[in-house]
């Protein structure tokens, strides 16, 4: 499983709640979480030592072994930046997924070989042609021909480890602060480093196999499960974790490596695979650089970091921008998008995008032009981080929850303008600005001050066409701009308040509390509406970026953005609800882009759906925190996300064999059962978190108390 996400959030969460907000967890009465390490603290070192092993996967096909592959689509043409014939788009690399031996595409294509590569594609050559070969044939040639995936990367152990990082002595309660120091030893299990003596090329160019790692010369942090390698926006909620827990040394490794990259690539890729090279992530490595500079004071990184900086927003600006005319103002801006060059199935998962473009289900088959088309999108959707998710398609949805390939064949993501990743780079010019500012050695580097400017500048620039485009003052919020419509999507999701994360507020938010209350009141309704936190979007299509998934980047920048509102937008208190007043009446007309009916229901522990607010009916709802005395609505609603996430990591932890000596004894075997644990079991962390179950995996919240 892919821990990036909530590790990282469980330790930043856990590190600080926000102002006046107190977090709790139902666990053991009320259960105060708080506080925060200092900006000033030294940077300590924990170097990487020792090395545990790194566990494999056999060829295990489904089909028996004597069957024929099944009957191939054309290949896909030769992808000019991923030249390899073995790992990249190729008879090879179809063949061995059609075989189907893995349940994942990314295993075979994170294997090196056993042999150098021209002996490799003489031994699969000589499996004949294709339609004679048997499932069997080619499990053998990959037993015979390949070696572990991810052997060319080490597991390391973090020696001088910090027990008690800081921020642990802000957690009153016992028992969360003995779970956040567990959630804090994760890390030694998270922590990589190229293994030079698995590596196919020496120091001198010698090949005696090929790999599709592209080697880092630093430690490095993978986000666990397949994702085996770094990776790039993973890698920011990785950062603020470690911050908090005082690794600041790994935090250095993880820029520098981004630094590499930027100097021999010319851009941070979507992660250290070859496969990765036509596309990038949501570019956050200069918001990473701001907070390790702003914890640790180490300004003597700028000399590397600022024109590596600069080359990744120039990347982006020469590679992802397009020019749109504002349907309103007229106004033509330069605007961010996502737009990846590729006409083949993605290697990393060859399989799901090939059966998306030649699927049986598909009446009339699509051309080799509406193929390369789909794979582009696919290949883009991937780069957005939300891969994949209804509110990049064109249509609406259509189909059975089991089935998204359907929905995926509409997706036209590169017409559109990301409200969230335009509202990145804008923070990312505003950041720039503020190391140089930093950089500034004296009143005289003329240089530094002009680059600052000149940044902030581009930075307003964005920001107006961000407001222009995708503010929507009737509604109160953000949304993607869509240039094939002309006009602004119709969709709501969680990137609605990555602009207010960023400091993009309109004026008229800023003008009254009431508007500012209804930007956020989506919030309010999922916490009085919902068990879980917030979802990436109300769409229920079984895309695993739209309802009922909750994402901990997501509960993280809303936090954010509720602790950017101004003191003087919060004096009143959050309003009732009542048997006449519900959570949804308190949402601007139109914003969440359905009606209340057509709104997802939470589930009942009885069966059947909650009709209306569960706060309001038969409080069902719990792990929300206490409120403070005379708490205003923002800090209300601060509290209760920021203990819906916490209990909700803590308790799907604890759900799965999670125990803590002398504090909480384990679940019984019965019980552990229900979540396919045993008592083996040490507890798992999720990447996810259900909006309509308490936990992931669903389990009855009160087997929690």
């Amino acid at each position: 499983m892919r821990l990036k996400f909530a590790l990282a959030a469980a330790c930043v969460l856990s590190a600080r709640a926000l102002p006046q907000a107190e977090t709790s967890t139902s666990t053991s009465g009320t259960s105060t979480v708080t506080g925060s390490t200092t900006a000033s603290e030294p940077i300590s070192t924990a170097p990487a030592t020792e090395t545990t092993a790194v566990s494999t996967a056999v060829p295990s096909p489904t089909a028996p072994l004597g069957s024929p592959l099944p009957r191939q689509a054309a290949l896909p043409p030769k992808q000019a930046w991923c030249p390899s014939e073995i790992f990249c788009a190729g008879q090879l690399l179809q063949s061995v997924n059609l075989a189907k031996l893995y349940v994942d595409s990314k295993t075979f294509v994170d294997k090196p070989t056993a042999f150098d590569a021209q002996r490799v594609l003489s031994d699969f050559n000589a499996l004949g042609p294709q339609d004679n070969v048997t499932v069997g044939a080619i499990a053998n040639f990959v037993s015979n021909d390949f070696r572990g995936e991810g052997l060319e990367l080490e597991a390391l152990t973090l020696s001088n480890f910090p027990e008690n990082p800081t921020f642990l002595s802000k957690i009153k309660d016992p028992l969360v602060k003995a779970w956040s120091k567990i959630v804090h030893t994760y890390w030694s299990d998270l922590i990589r480093g190229t293994n030079p003596e698995t590596l196919c090329s020496d120091r001198n160019g010698t090949t005696g196999c090929e790999s599709s790692l592209i080697p880092l010369n630093h430690t490095f942090v993978v986000p666990g499960g397949r994702f085996r390698e770094q990776y790039y926006w993973d890698s920011y909620w990785i950062v603020r974790g470690l911050l908090e827990s005082q690794l600041y040394d790994i935090v250095n490794s993880t820029l520098q490596n981004f630094m590499d990259e930027l100097d021999t690539i010319g851009f941070i890729p979507n992660g250290g695979r070859i496969y990765y090279l036509n596309r990038s992530q949501p570019p956050l490595f200069i918001h990473m650089l701001a907070a390790y500079v702003n914890r640790t004071k180490d300004t003597d990184i700028l000399d590397r970091a600022l024109p590596l900086a600069e080359k990744e927003l120039a990347w982006w600006a020469n590679n992802r921008t397009f020019k749109v005319e504002s349907p309103t103002s007229k106004k033509t801006y330069t605007v961010y998008r996502y737009a990846v060059n590729n006409t083949a199935p993605r290697p990393e998962s060859y399989l799901p995008d090939y059966i998306t473009a030649n699927g049986e289900d598909i009446e009339t088959p699509l051309t080799d032009e509406q193929k390369a088309d789909l794979y582009a999108e696919l290949a883009t959707g991937a780069e957005s981080g939300w891969d994949y998710t209804a509110r990049w398609s064109r249509q609406q949805f259509s189909g059975n929850l089991s089935n998204t390939e359907p929905q995926l064949r509409s997706l036209n993501l590169r017409a559109l303008v990301p409200v969230d990743l335009n509202a990145i780079l804008y923070g990312a010019h505003i950041q720039l600005a503020s190391l140089f500012d930093r950089h500034t050695k004296s009143k005289r580097d003329l240089r530094a001050r002009a680059s600052a400017s000149s940044y902030r500048k581009k930075a307003d620039t964005l920001k107006k066409a961000i407001l222009d485009l995708c503010w929507n003052e009737q509604k109160l919020a953000f949304y993607d701009f869509n240039t094939t419509a002309g006009g602004q999507s119709s969709t709501f999701t969680a990137a609605a308040f990555y602009p207010l994360w960023m400091g993009i507020w309109p004026e008229s938010l800023l003008k009254s509390e009431t508007k500012t209350f209804g930007a956020f009141s989506s919030v309010n309704y999922v916490l009085n509406m919902y068990n879980g936190t917030y979802p990436a979007t109300f769409l229920e299509t079984g895309l695993q970026w739209d309802f009922p998934n909750s994402w901990p980047p997501h509960v993280y920048i809303i936090l954010e953005a509720l602790n950017n509102i101004p003191k003087k937008l919060n004096k009143q208190k959050l309003p009732q609800i009542n048997s006449t007043v519900t959570s949804f009446d308190l949402v601007p007309e139109g914003q969440l882009g359905l009606s209340e009916d057509q709104l997802p229901k939470q589930t009942l522990d009885l069966g059947g759906y909650a009709a209306t607010d569960i706060n309001a009916g038969n409080n069902t709802v719990i792990n929300g925190g206490t409120p403070a005395k005379n708490e205003k609505w923002r800090d209300s609603m601060t509290r209760q996300l920021a203990n819906r996430y916490v209990s909700a990591a803590f308790c799907s932890w604890y759900s799965t064999g999670g125990s803590i000596p002398g504090l909480l004894q384990q679940l019984s075997p019965e019980e552990l059962n229900a979540t396919n644990s045993d008592p083996s079991s040490e507890g798992h962390m999720f990447e996810k978190v259900y909006l309509i179950h308490f936990m992931f995996p669903p389990l009855d919240p009160h087997k929690c108390h």
